[in-house]
């Protein structure tokens, strides 16, 4: 899949771009703070609908301003034209449009339009808590399962069903069963999923770390799930108790984990910035192969800051698996270093536009 072309107004600092794209590598180049990730975030949100980060949607709006707008011209791996559209309305939320028809429900806009990031953030996926992975599981298996997506709103509805329960201290074994009956059936097909995830996904991030490595350290992935061990009925059954005294549900797969090992060890009580972030970027690469392969879409490839933290080789062999293996196709990359620009550009073949990036302002420059 490839961005041809993205209309941009009022998003974050970007008061208005039309830009057309290389169906290669597109290379962003400007100081921090001047929208070159604002860019990246604009595709996401054209793809997702929905920004990079946990923040209030509004806060994608301009300053000062009351809408945004977001339009994309995308050619599909079979050629066909398709026509995008995103808006938010300050007070009144969000409209999704495909070709110019506005979708009935925007989940069902999830994984048809695919696409994987590198941000300099993703350190959080191993330093940070396990809401960070848990977040990253669902948003893949919502662009790959449509099912998953459907499960994972179940859940949470009754979750918070089972919740303010908890919290109002009722005890009718009858009304808890009515909604442990809805969570299960979701939390099955939930905890089903996330383990043939990280199942298929385990070898295919070892290769890529090697490979970005050079094969200096081996890393690992494993799903951690009480479901592993038990049913949820009986999960549920054992923690009732302790439940009713702390007023929420104290286990279940909203308490999922992702562990990260370095050797064997792990990788976030002992790794160094650049492993941790060889480590993140392996998974995204896995987690780009995975999209694909599960989906018959070839996903975005965007690249945020990929140099910061790692050494030159491992930069190298990290451009050297995107632009010369077939699996991938447009990528979006962004620095602030014009040498760093230039030796990617260098070093590939093919398509590439190369633009600089000035207080939300999009300008095209040369290559050297």
């Amino acid at each position: 899949m490839l961005l041809r072309r993205i209309d941009i107004l009022d998003f974050k600092n970007i008061p208005e771009a039309a830009l057309e794209f290389s169906p290669g590598v597109n290379c962003l180049l400007g100081m921090n703070g001047m929208g070159k990730s604002n860019l990246l975030e604009a595709i996401h949100f054209l793809c997702l609908a929905r920004g990079m980060s946990s923040m209030p949607e509004s806060a994608l709006i301009r300053h000062g301003r009351d809408m945004l707008m977001v339009k994309g011209s995308f050619e599909t791996d079979g050629g066909a034209a398709e026509e995008v559209s995103v808006g938010i309305v300050r007070g009144k939320g969000k409209t999704l449009k495909r070709n110019g028809k506005t979708y009935d429900r925007i989940s069902s806009h999830i994984g048809q339009f695919p696409v994987v990031c590198v941000t300099p953030e993703d350190s959080m996926l191993v330093t940070g808590g396990g809401e960070e992975r848990r977040r990253l599981m669902d948003i893949v298996l919502s662009q790959s399962h449509p099912s998953y997506l459907s499960a994972l709103i179940r859940y949470n509805r009754a979750l918070e069903s089972r919740n303010r329960m908890l919290r109002a201290g009722v005890r009718d074994a009858l009304l808890y069963e009515s909604v442990e009956d809805s969570m299960e059936g979701a939390a099955n097909a939930i905890h089903a999923a996330r383990r043939e995830w990280t199942e298929t996904l385990s070898p295919v991030f070892a290769q890529y770390y090697a490979k970005v490595s050079g094969g200096a350290e081996t890393a690992s992935i494993r799903y951690r799930s009480a479901l592993n061990d038990t049913t949820f009925r009986d999960l549920l059954n054992e923690r009732r108790a302790k439940d009713t005294v702390l007023g929420y549900t104290s286990a279940g797969v909203h308490r999922d984990d992702i562990l990260t090992g370095l050797g064997d060890y792990s990788m976030k009580r002992l790794g160094s910035q650049g492993q941790v972030k060889t480590y993140t970027i392996a998974m995204r690469l896995a987690i780009f192969d995975y999209l694909k392969r599960e989906g018959g879409v070839t996903p975005i490839l965007l690249l945020d800051d990929i140099f910061d933290k790692l050494d030159a080789s491992r930069v190298g062999r990290i451009m050297d698996l995107v632009s010369t293996e077939s699996g991938f196709s447009q990528i979006f990359i962004t620095d602030t270093n014009r040498e760093h620009i230039d030796e990617i550009l260098a070093s590939i073949s093919g398509a590439r536009t190369l633009l600089e990036v000035k207080e939300g302002t999009f300008t095209p420059i040369r290559a050297l």
